[in-house]
């Protein structure tokens, strides 16, 4: 006898599906999950796009608290209950659904997935898993490495989306031997859905930094979509580091060509177009920090919760404009987080350094510091014998222990008429990164100055202490790219 439940499941879905489209078609907000959120820059561009944040997943607790902070922060229970963290791995979509109160209908309750499912795992579970997971949900328990990606997959399965967005690091294309975007294209073709990627560059997008990032978005058939990703709205010539790295993702395309087929050439950008936004554009009319170099600046932890006011009578570009006047996120007193690392050894440094100086330069000022400094002490007669005590100690409080033929691009210094280069979580361990490109501040960027880089507006509060936050920024997606990419989509599911 032919079993005729999956033709019943198969019609339930198209129905649910289509009455996800009536629903939106009649003006309501589509609903979005964000899985994987961190403190919310893809949430941010949505929510601003004009989709409903209907929940996040998040595992690290500052992050999560900082999604629930800005997103219901106008609703304490809601607040409470969206800020717990949650593990992708053991909270199943039907748990998540009922524990946000959203529909008894897991499948009603989300029209749009997006996130950026981390790769590390994926190149040891293969395409065979991936198809497995796209047939039987259940299947990532067999294979707690490839969790994360399974895990994704098993949402969609379960919540049936309109439409989904992934975002991740260019060398998914490439990443131990595998084209995962193409993959993941596979399976979720043969889930009913139409799907393309490429790579996007955040300073086309009006961002003031170089992040060169992978956007893979799917449509439901239903929906009879093309896949298109948004038109780039500034121009800046990128180093050549960037197509470089461009290059070496897209090396796996070249070897084959048959992965062309869910590939999408970036949208071009042209110098006609306004410039790209620079560092300086972005960060002059934030208050000046010189504590540090009067002794005042204390070794520990760095709270958020010290307001500091605008200057007054400073000239605003419309970038600043923009990040303190975003809808929701308004801000016109000051801010909590403009907060730096106390790194004395290394204020003369970042004096000397020149725009674009990377670890090499810098540790060559450091040894002219250096010598320097046995000069002045000969001159009071004090000799300083190598391989002495003395001549040891004064060296550590001067030189960085980094080999500059090891660690070249360990230190950078901005450069004021340019984006800045990519930001990393690693701002959390120190922010040699990025150095202010004003010598007489002589110091890294501070908290809000890492937000506006990537252009979190100045009403965004972040949890945590300092360290925590530059992780969730330098982790987050910029929310200006996310509103482009936003927009694009709400035409698609708006039928336009």
């Amino acid at each position: 006898m032919v079993s005729i439940e999956p033709t019943k499941q198969a019609i339930k879905v198209e129905n649910i599906k289509k009455q996800k489209l009536e629903r939106i078609y009649r003006g309501s907000s589509p609903r979005v999950l964000d899985l994987f959120a961190g403190c919310g820059g893809l949430s941010l561009g949505f929510q601003t796009a004009g989709f409903e944040i209907a929940g996040a997943v998040e595992l690290d607790s500052h992050a999560a608290e900082s999604h629930a902070m800005n997103f219901y922060k106008f609703n304490d229970a809601l607040q409470k209950r969206h800020a717990l963290a949650r593990d992708i791995t053991t909270t199943e979509p039907e748990d998540l659904m009922m524990a946000l109160e959203r529909d008894v209908d897991v499948a009603s309750c989300v029209d749009v997935i997006i996130g950026g499912p981390p790769c590390q795992a994926f190149a040891r579970v293969g395409r065979a898993k991936l198809r497995e997971v796209a047939e039987h949900p259940e299947a990532f328990r067999q294979d707690a490495r490839g969790n994360l990606y399974l895990r994704y997959l098993a949402y969609v399965r379960k919540l049936q989306p309109l439409a989904i967005l992934m975002e991740n690091v260019p060398d998914v294309l490439n990443y131990g031997g595998h084209n995962i975007p193409h993959e993941m294209c596979e399976v979720l073709e043969k889930m009913g859905y139409s799907c393309g990627y490429t790579l996007l560059n955040a300073a086309y997008y009006g961002v003031p930094q170089m992040r060169e990032r992978m956007f893979l978005i799917a449509y439901a058939e239903e929906l009879k979509a093309d896949v298109e990703f948004p038109k780039p709205t500034h121009w800046v010539e990128l180093p050549r580091g960037y197509e470089g790295s461009r290059q070496v993702a897209l090396k796996a395309l070249d070897q084959n060509t048959f992965r062309f087929k869910f590939y999408n050439s970036p949208p071009v950008a042209s110098p006609d177009l306004p410039q790209a936004v620079t560092a300086k554009e972005a960060l002059e009319d934030l208050p000046r920090i010189t504590l540090h170099l009067e002794g005042q600046l204390k070794r520990g932890t760095r709270r958020l919760n010290q307001s500091v006011p605008y200057p007054d009578n400073l000239p605003l570009s419309s970038y600043a404009v923009q990040m303190r006047n975003w809808l929701g996120f308004e801000n016109y007193d000051g801010i909590p987080d403009h907060v730096i690392r106390s790194l004395p050894r290394d204020y003369d440094i970042f004096r000397r350094m020149h725009p674009g100086d990377q670890y090499p330069e810098a540790f060559q000022h450091a040894q002219d510091l250096f010598q320097e400094k046995l000069e002045e002490l000969a001159m009071q007669g004090r000799i300083l014998v190598a391989g002495s005590a003395e001549y040891d100690v004064l060296k550590r409080q001067v030189i960085p222990p980094y080999d500059a033929r090891k660690f070249p691009n360990k230190w950078r210094k901005m450069e004021a008429d340019k984006p800045a280069r990519t930001l990393m979580a690693h701002l959390g361990k120190d922010g040699y990164s990025h150095i202010h490109y004003d010598s007489s501040q002589a110091r890294t960027i501070s908290v809000r100055e890492a937000a506006r880089l990537q252009s979190f507006p100045d009403g965004f509060v972040f949890s945590g202490t300092m360290n925590p936050a530059f992780r969730q920024i330098g982790n987050a997606v910029p929310p200006l790219l996310s509103l482009s990419i936003a927009r694009t989509m709400m035409d698609s599911l708006r039928g336009k």
